[in-house]
Formats: C-alpha cells, sequence, structure tokens
C-alpha cells in the first residue's frame, strides 16, 4: 500500500473519530463545528505538523559550525540516499533518540536528542541517521507528523470530555449530543487512536531499519545502537513529550512506562535486532 493510500486512510480514521465527538458533544450543531475543527487541523497538520512537533520537545536547529561533524554524516548519508540534505536540530533530552519530519524531502528535518550524541559510537549514530534518512527517501513523514498531530488532539478531547463528565454536561435534548456516548468515546478513542499508529508504524520501522542499513552500510551499527538506546530507555524513559508522538522516534521514548507498553508503536527491539544481524551475514 502506498504511503498516499495510507495517508488517506489515516486521516479518515482519525477525521471521524473527530466528527463522532462532535455529534456526541453537540448534536448536529457540534458535527458541524467538528467538520469545520477537522479540515482545519488536516490542512494544518499538513503544513505545520513538524513546527508543532518540534516546538513540543523544544528541539532547536544546529549550523554546520555549532555541529560540524553531525551535519557532515547528515549530509554524507543524505547524498548515498539521493535526497536533499536536510535540516538538523538537537533536542535538549538525556534519553538517547531521534526522529525526522518534514512535509517532503525537500523540507525534511532531522532531530536527535543530547543524549543520544554522547551515549553511542559515531558509526552508531550515522546508522541511527541512515534510518531517519530512509524514513524522508520512504516519504513516511509526512504521515508520522500528521498522525501525531491528530491522535494528540484526540487524546486532548478525551481527556476534556473526561473533566466535563466529572463536573456536569449537557443533557440529550433534542438536536444535542449524547453524553453518555461522549465519555464512551473519551475512553475508546485514544485506544483506537494508538492502534492506528500500532498498524502504520511497525511495518515501517522494519523498512527504515533495512533501508537505513542499505544506506549506511553497517547494519551491525545500527543494531548496536538500538540496543544502547532500548537499554537507557528502559531505565530512564523520556519525561517530557506526548505518548501520542512516540511513533515518531526510532524506539519508544516512553517505554519504561507501562501503557505503552501494552500499546507500542515500534516493533520488539529484538526482533529489529536479529533482522539487522542478519543483513551482515
Amino acid at each position: 500500500m502506498s504511503n498516499q493510500i495510507k495517508t488517506g486512510l489515516l486521516l479518515a480514521v482519525l477525521t471521524a473519530l473527530i466528527l463522532i465527538f462532535g455529534q456526541a458533544l453537540g448534536g448536529s450543531g457540534g458535527l458541524v463545528i467538528a467538520f469545520i475543527l477537522a479540515i482545519a487541523m488536516n490542512v494544518g497538520s499538513y503544513w505545520f505538523s513538524d513546527r508543532i512537533v518540534l516546538k513540543m520537545y523544544k528541539a532547536n536547529e544546529v549550523s554546520p559550525e555549532q555541529a560540524p561533524k553531525l551535519h557532515k554524516a547528515v549530509e554524507e548519508l543524505a547524498q548515498k540516499a539521493g535526497i536533499p540534505k536536510p535540516r538538523v536540530f538537537i533536542i535538549p533530552e538525556e534519553a538517547p533518540n531521534a526522529f525526522a519530519t518534514g512535509r517532503n524531502p525537500n523540507y525534511g528535518i532531522v532531530a536527535v536528542t543530547e543524549g543520544i550524541l554522547k551515549l553511542i559510537s559515531f558509526e552508531e549514530l550515522k546508522g541511527v541517521l541512515a534510518h531517519e534518512l530512509s524514513h524522508i527517501k520512504n516519504r513516511d513523514i509526512l504521515i508520522q507528523t500528521i498522525t501525531a498531530t491528530l491522535a494528540g488532539v484526540i487524546m486532548f478531547v478525551s481527556s476534556m470530555v473526561r473533566w466535563m463528565a466529572i463536573f456536569g454536561m449537557g443533557g440529550d435534548d433534542e438536536g444535542g449530543g449524547n453524553p453518555i456516548v461522549a465519555i464512551v468515546l473519551a475512553i475508546i478513542a485514544p485506544i483506537a487512536a494508538m492502534l492506528i499508529q500500532m498498524a502504520i508504524s511497525r511495518s515501517r520501522e522494519y523498512l527504515a531499519d533495512q533501508t537505513g542499513a542499505e544506506i549506511s552500510g553497517s547494519p551491525g551499527s545500527l543494531a548496536g545502537a538500538l540496543e544502547k538506546m532500548e537499554q537507557y530507555s528502559k531505565r530512564a524513559p523520556m519525561k517530557k513529550g506526548n505518548a501520542a508522538s512516540a511513533h515518531m522516534f526510532i524506539i519508544n521514548p516512553f517505554s519504561g512506562r507501562n501503557i505503552t507498553k501494552l500499546f507500542s508503536t515500534h516493533p520488539p527491539v529484538q526482533d529489529r535486532v536479529q533482522r539487522l544481524r542478519s543483513m551482515q551475514s
């Protein structure tokens, strides 16, 4: 299935959840408001979701003068991948991780945490960067950022509905919403959003590992980096950020939290490492 079709299906399902929320909360009037809001969010996600995610993690763009080795590695790997060199950002976070974002290869962005620059070797870092560049090459980044934005909105609305239930909601008058349905949706919708992320993200990560290993020419380096990052994240998961954006990272940054173990957007690291090691033989 092409990324264009995946993106369309994803937007349709997540938008449908938002519309159902609108119907449940405000009846026909709420449905109209939710429809307008959903269109605005879909358009906004396409143009601004990369900025939203970067701001969420307080990522700062760095110049070649500030991070020469990092920029050189990104430039060399981008040439091998056959894509324009993406902009480079650093996230002020000790947990080792990385992600890619941007609308398309011409607007690609690679972000790495301060922690990953300290934890892994330079060769392993190149393996991680190649993985992220493969997301850009395979045009996965649009679906990543849109998923993070819309899933985050669904989780926020779900939380809001639960608080409304605590303090009282409007009745189910004619033409109005149904508070019972809204409360049920507040419980189900976040789970549905996470399942959508899981279905797409797991297959995408396997593909990015394979493509990244081919770009870097060193499957073992990426495998070693994944093992080190997973061990660190289990001990000290990322504190800031939203679980709705977990699928964007190379490994789950919140793997130490119980809920993310149940609804992981990433394949098991052991499976990924095994596949990468097999590419060496």
